[in-house]
């Protein structure tokens, strides 16, 4: 075995040792034997004394295949063994999930993977642990659309997209830990995923309900509220109807306060931060219990039954000013309290609003339609009662789904009240005011101010906020409210009715169905004997039985019920255990699911025994750069952030948030400045650009095309000025020379350089480190039109600083034009000299009597008081506003 794995050792040395070879047989002799070498600058490369004069060219195809073939048997980028308790500085660099889908990269998805790779290789160069992976989010409704249009296995054509990206992301050079790849559909992650879920389910966080959801026949599933657009699917522009369907909920709303608390601690863009706020909706107020007065012939009119009826508002001080409440249309209570002369009419406006989602609702309703239900409630404190509507602007699904109607301080209850005919009553005015004014409310004060016209008079002349402190008071006082925080955030609607997902680890009871036919003594479900499934007693898969894998189908098309395609998979769905009956859940998770946690395992890919490793895991987490698309702003970070909070809860991981520092890297538009896309024809391929310019000029135009976070235009046309400087690096180290010395000015130069393109690297300004690398170029290619040639030691410092953003070619020129051993990649950062970078001078502005001269004078640093006061008095300006004036003090502030 020992001599095996030496032969193997001793193969790997000998095939790095052929590439090194077959470089140095195409490149030039190391500066050392060439330091007394004549060069000639007008003499291009590829040219030879034998024979014609040849055009220069640096043959970017050949360089950069070998160099990446280079790495990859040199493996040249694996991530260290890092133990958590590691003394050496550590960053965690994560690109978010790419989706492998059928159409490949353009040009605007390297932008973010390039500049995390130019980070990554920073922050090797100076002295980093660095983990930077890759893999794929697998799962998911476009996968299978695909696969049901073509007729393919899902599997199948996932398995060949991930091929292409895999090959286009190496071919641009990325520095990626290639050894830690995975997919979420692979079994090893499928079974990790699932036991989070069952986590879940063991705390009590996902459940079962029957609920409205948008369910599209077409697409065989339900949809998200987002995923929904005019009524129609987003993908594929199906129609989406509204229908009760059985779903598993996870209750992310429990984990608002932490979501929103924790965003204190992260160092995020500040507009995502205030969606996620947003998402989340906190609102301080007050809850409010109201007494229902059932109409009369109404079911709870005629059960007798007691009801109250609860309402949330952040203006308990407007309490006065109520004049109806609103349900909204799918409030249970909506039909129980209803008049049975109402009823007709209430179960129509009902039934249609049941067809809309609640985004359509909140786009689209104006607080103008609804219906009354002939109930009323009592006013908690003047004991009034006030008529009940039901209206589609109320959202069941946000905090009580019932609202008290203040239309004199409200916007939209002022529409409301408007149009259906209801009293506005004023209860604020503005402290300028004085009192309120009399005649209708022509435009709602929604502003804090001062209380009047209250029901009692205690409660007058108050302002907002004491207003708010004293109605609680009395809310509480009386048993019918109390201060409230409440938040917008709904819980997460986690189930799936399609077949390429994740299956859900659960099972259920199931007994024959002795009505519909089934034989209990004959009783088999998968022959498709009629079944009874009792969703009510879910049971929790084994830990130890994980995976649980998809069974293997060939027609993916949808069911066309809410069971969803698995169960149609009879042979999958029905098992015994112990002599008795059960059924699989046939519903699979969403996308989102697989992309909630993939950044730990990273950590530790290989582990089979655990999510990830507690050594692992402190090792690296958290992710110290996470970036992505501005889309993703709210959904995946809030999922991801909710998963690993739970995670956190249970001891699995040992940080509270998981992304540290987040950049959104921004779009890069077609040549026409439009959002690229195969409708519009301006989609770039990147394979088309590293084949007639390189993958280096590829990466340097995307870095130097603004600020990262910016949206700009493609222009092929401008990959010319980046390959003008890929050439003249080149050219630099053809000519260097180990004899050559820097001059004091060109020393400086190099020097600041280093430290401009430190800071802007660090601070992710790429655009203006590019910048800086080509002035730097451009005095030594000066110099190197001198006999003596380019200094070898500036060469070098020029070499490693361009190797984060043109590792191929900074390769080429470090192993093959300077004739270094080893790869540039595991070379340290160049070292700067401070005292190279301090200025000379330092110029300072030049007052008279407390103005400005718009003059300014330039001394020495170390220039003395008396120096200064003497250059200052020596400035053409100031001697003529100063002449035949007595000077009474000149002051000088170093």
């Amino acid at each position: 075995a020992l001599a095996v794995a030496g032969a193997a050792v001793t193969r790997r040395r000998m095939r790095l040792l052929r590439l090194q070879q077959k470089s140095v047989g195409r490149g030039r002799q190391g500066p050392a034997l060439r330091a007394s070498a004549q060069l000639d600058q007008d003499t291009p490369s590829g040219t030879s004394s034998d024979g014609p004069p040849a055009p220069w060219s640096y043959d970017h195809r050949e360089i950069e295949a070998r160099w990446q073939e280079f790495w990859e048997e040199d493996q040249t980028f694996l991530t260290p063994e890092r133990k958590s308790d590691s003394k050496r500085p550590k960053k965690y660099i994560l690109d978010m999930f790419p989706y492998p889908s059928g159409q490949g990269l353009h040009v605007g998805h390297p932008l973010g993977y390039t500049a995390t790779d130019v980070f990554a290789r920073f922050y090797r160069a100076l002295g980093y642990d660095v983990l930077h992976p890759m893999g794929w989010d697998a799962f998911g409704l476009p996968a299978e659309q695909y696969a049901i249009q073509t007729g393919q296995h899902p599997a199948d054509t996932t398995r060949r997209n991930i091929d292409t990206f895999r090959r286009q992301l190496k071919s641009l050079g990325f520095s990626y830990d290639w050894k830690r790849e995975f997919a979420t559909i692979d079994e090893g992650y499928v079974k990790w995923t699932q036991w989070i879920f069952l986590q879940l389910f063991k705390k009590d966080l996902a459940f079962q309900t029957e609920k409205p959801v948008n369910w599209c026949e077409a697409l065989g599933t339900v949809l998200a509220n987002e995923e929904v657009i005019d009524g129609k699917s987003e993908r594929g522009d199906h129609p989406v109807t509204r229908l009760p369907v059985r779903q598993w909920i996870l209750k992310i709303g429990l984990y608002s306060d932490k979501l929103l608390a924790d965003l204190e601690d992260v160092d995020w863009p500040s507009g995502t931060v205030d969606m996620q706020k947003a998402w989340i909706g906190e609102s301080v107020g007050a809850s409010i219990t109201f007494e229902v007065k059932a109409a009369e012939g109404s079911e709870a009119a005629l059960s007798g039954e007691e009801l109250k009826l609860e309402v949330f508002t952040t203006r308990p001080d407007t309490i006065f000013g109520v004049t109806h409440v609103v349900l909204a249309p799918e409030h249970p209570l909506a039909q129980k309290i209803c008049s049975p002369s109402l009823a007709e009419e209430a179960n129509t406006y009902i039934d249609a609003t049941a067809q809309r989602s609640d985004r359509d609702r909140e786009i689209t309703s104006k607080a103008s339609s609804g219906k009354p239900l002939g109930a009323s409630v009592i006013h908690p404190l003047t004991s009034e009662e006030l008529p009940v509507w039901i209206a589609d602007y109320v959202l069941g699904s946000y905090g009580t789904g019932a609202v008290m109607s203040v239309p004199a301080h409200d916007d939209r209850d002022l529409t409301f009240a408007k149009v259906n005919g209801l009293p506005t009553d004023r209860v604020v005015v503005a402290p300028s005011k004085g009192k309120a004014p009399e005649g209708d409310v022509d435009e709602a004060m929604t502003d804090p101010g001062i209380s009047c016209n209250s029901a009692d008079p205690a409660f007058d002349a108050l302002p907002t906020k004491e207003m708010k402190k004293r109605v609680i008071e009395a809310l509480t006082k009386l048993g019918a409210g109390y201060g409230k925080v409440q938040y917008r955030l709904s819980d997460w609607l986690f189930s799936r009715q399609r077949y390429w997902g994740e299956p859900i680890p659960i099972y259920f009871p199931c007994k024959p169905d002795v009505g519909d036919g089934a034989d209990p003594d004959d009783f088999d479900p998968r022959r498709g004997d009629p079944a009874i499934v009792d969703y009510s007693m879910p049971i929790a898969v084994e830990e130890a039985e994980l995976p649980l894998k998809l069974p293997p189908m060939e027609d993916f098309s949808p069911a066309g019920d809410a069971q969803g395609k698995l169960a149609t998979a009879l042979e999958w769905r029905f098992f015994q255990k112990d002599g008795e009956w059960f059924a699989r859940e046939t519903n699979t998770m969403p996308q989102w699911a697989g992309s909630c946690w993939y950044y730990l395992r990273y950590c530790d890919p290989f582990n089979e025994a655990e999510l990830v490793s507690p050594e692992a895991e402190n090792a690296w987490m958290p992710v110290d750069l996470y970036m992505g698309g501005k889309e993703h702003a709210v959904l995946h970070l809030l999922y991801a952030r909710f998963w690993h909070k739970v995670l956190y809860e249970i001891g699995a991981v040992s940080t509270k948030e998981p992304f540290q520092k987040l950049v959104h890297q921004g779009l890069i538009l077609g040549s026409d400045g439009e959002k690229m896309s195969k409708s519009r024809g301006n989609v770039v391929n990147p394979d088309d650009i590293t084949e007639e310019f390189g993958a280096d000029a590829l990466r340097l135009y995307e870095m130097s095309m603004g600020p990262l976070e910016s949206a700009k235009p493609w222009q092929t046309e401008q990959i010319s000025g980046v390959v003008r400087f890929r050439d003249r690096v080149y050219k630099l180290c053809e000519k260097a020379n180990a004899e050559t010395k820097l001059d004091q000015e060109t020393e400086v130069l190099v020097h600041k350089s280093i430290k401009a393109i430190t800071e802007q690297t660090e601070g992710l300004a790429f655009n203006n480190a590019i910048t800086t690398l080509i002035v730097l170029s451009k005095s030594l290619e000066k110099l190197g039109g001198q006999d003596a040639g380019v200094p070898l030691e500036g060469a070098e410092i020029l070499v490693r600083l361009v190797e984060p953003y043109a590792p191929h070619l900074a390769e080429e020129c470090w192993q093959h034009l300077l004739g270094k051993s080893g790869s540039v990649s595991r070379t340290p950062w160049p070292e700067l000299k401070e005292e190279l970078c301090v200025e000379d001078e330092i110029t300072i502005p030049v007052q008279v009597n407390g103005r400005a001269t718009r003059e300014a004078i330039s001394v020495k640093k170390d220039a003395t008081a008396d120096d200064v006061k003497a250059a200052a008095l020596a400035v053409e300006k100031v001697q003529r506003l100063v002449e035949g004036k007595e000077i009474k003090k000149l002051i000088y502030v170093p």
